[in-house]
């Protein structure tokens, strides 16, 4: 462990079919006005809305809504609900959804009090240090990927800018408590549970490719790697598996709480700022565009990280140690991108909404470059989405 670093895990997780019993006892911590917030109903076709709001009823409750959250949060949607917290002081902010109503809910506990400055512009584009009251957030999780859960991260798009840009918020605005039922993810489409699962993969690739000294947390970061393919296999099979579909929430949770896998790690992250901008222009799902892209991302780095590659190859994939480090590293690639085909589904930004070589060109020039093992170039990114684009890899 060549790197200083310093461990803290704030959230308290509550895990299992019975995890939301502990509602009652969380909100007992807090004042009377709570804010909800969820996404486009699905929690309420599933009878979840109901239970939450009974719990908060019976806790004497005053509870206020900011509903339709979507895929990508919109800056202009998260500024509603600091309106709605400006107005009425807001105790605790309770996200139930996905990675993105979490991410969403953050914001609006980092701004309300942030008047001197546009929020987004003071922290997601500047990304200033949080110098405001921070409301409390509490979470429900219903689908696996994002990791926002037990986090501080907060990705924001801006559709008048072009933007879709992520920030790390200190401890303050981590939630204070989750909860995770993996049976809410059931109703997850299949398409989103692929997608979510991907995610988590590219953040523990992203984890992984960086540095060569012997470290811890490339070992566990390589387990949990395994465990998300074997558990998306077999959860491709059958949605209902219960030791899948649990394996894949507390996977997503281990893979990006800032606390695990990235200590003492450099890390590289130039996946993540290439798909955000492909989400950006086209408003595709997520994963799916990290997906698209990773192949030849890492086909691009992969002689600069050599040594991790050919253990990636050997570790994650069990590919047999014969030939060069290079064919080996390689093959452990070709693994990666049949996962993707087979588990996953999507191979090229084109089936993502990428209309051709100038929204390519646009979205190159949109990208905030850097990287890991390699620092890249604008003509590098465009060369990883043209190779997605044609599949040239």
């Amino acid at each position: 462990m060549q790197y200083d670093f310093n461990f803290s895990s704030p959230t308290k997780i509550y895990f299992g079919k019975t995890a939301l019993n502990n509602l009652k006892g969380e909100l007992d911590k807090y004042g009377k006005n709570i804010l909800l917030i969820y996404g486009g109903g699905s929690i309420k076709k599933i009878g979840l809305y109901d239970k939450i709001i009974k719990i908060l009823k019976e806790a004497n409750k005053e509870v206020y809504e900011l509903s339709g959250v979507t895929p990508n949060p919109q800056y202009k949607k998260m500024m509603e609900g600091v309106q709605i917290a400006r107005k009425t002081p807001i105790d605790l902010i309770l996200a139930v959804g996905g990675g993105s109503v979490i991410d969403l809910a953050k914001g609006v506990a980092a701004s309300i009090y942030c008047f001197d400055e546009d929020p987004y512009q003071k922290y997601w584009l500047e990304k200033k240090p949080l110098d405001n009251k921070v409301v409390p957030i509490g979470a429900i999780l219903t689908m696996a990927g994002t990791g926002s859960e037990a986090n501080g991260g907060s990705v924001m798009s801006n559709d008048d800018l072009k933007l879709k840009v992520g920030r790390v918020f200190p401890e303050e605005v981590y939630p204070k408590f989750a909860i995770l039922n993996p049976e809410y993810t059931y109703s997850v489409p299949q398409y989103q549970m692929r997608a979510g699962s991907f995610d988590i993969m590219s953040h523990l690739m992203e984890q992984y490719f960086s540095d060569f000294d012997d470290n811890v947390s490339d070992y566990l970061n390589e387990a949990l790697m395994k465990c998300v393919i074997n558990s998306l296999k077999k959860a491709n099979i059958n949605p209902t598996d219960y030791e899948a579909r649990s394996n894949l929430m507390w996977s997503a949770t281990l893979a990006l709480n800032h606390n695990l896998v990235n200590l003492s790690k450099t890390e590289d992250w130039e996946v993540h700022a290439i798909e955000h901008q492909i989400s950006a222009f086209t408003d595709c799902t997520h994963g799916m565009g990290l997906a698209a892209i990773s192949v030849p991302y890492y086909k691009l780095i992969y002689k600069d990280g050599l040594a991790k590659f050919k253990r990636f190859a050997l570790n994650v994939w069990g590919i047999e140690d014969k030939g060069s480090d290079q064919e080996i590293a390689l093959k452990g690639l070709d693994a990666l991108k049949e996962f993707i085909r087979d588990e996953i589904g999507v191979l090229s930004i084109k089936d993502l909404g990428v209309t051709g070589t100038q929204m390519i060109s646009d979205i190159a020039d949109s990208v905030e470059l850097g990287g890991g093992y390699k620092i890249l170039t604008r003509d590098d990114v465009y060369q990883v989405l043209l190779d997605s684009y044609k599949l040239n890899y």
